[in-house]
């Protein structure tokens, strides 16, 4: 009797600790397409900003919600999307990137998280900041 009782226990508490994929597991995630995750500015004059807008559509059965989207460096801000995203959709990410006290080559990452597999993307912003003499 009692292992009858630990075992139906311990099935219980296994079923507690793995939810089922309901209507809200593995539905819920969904796939995002960008349109390029590597954007070549090339050369521009320290000081100078650029802004890129990263184009994507949901390219799956559920809509696409990007929770956050971070950069590297202070010098480059992101602005995504706060809504959701309906399959087939598209929408952007806008990025600017400020190249004060940046001289050199430049590979700055955008890391963007939404309800994806995998749950996080990244983008590239690249090119050469030119020192001002």
């Amino acid at each position: 009797m009692k292992k009858l009782i630990f075992g139906l226990l311990a099935a219980s508490l296994l079923m507690a600790c793995h939810p089922s994929t309901s209507s809200q597991g593995a539905s819920a995630v969904t796939s995002i397409k960008f349109d390029q995750e590597i954007f070549n500015f090339g050369k521009i004059k320290e000081g100078e900003s650029v802004t890129h807008n990263f184009g994507f559509v949901n390219t799956g059965k559920s809509p696409l919600i990007i929770t956050d989207a971070k950069a590297t460096c202070g010098c480059t801000t992101p602005i995504w999307p706060k809504g959701p995203i309906a399959p087939g959709d598209k929408g952007t990410i806008n990025v600017t990137f400020n190249s004060t006290g940046k001289p050199g080559e430049q590979d700055k990452l955008i890391f963007v998280t939404a309800n994806t597999n995998p749950a996080e993307s990244t983008l590239h912003l690249v090119g050469e900041v030119e020192k001002i003499k």
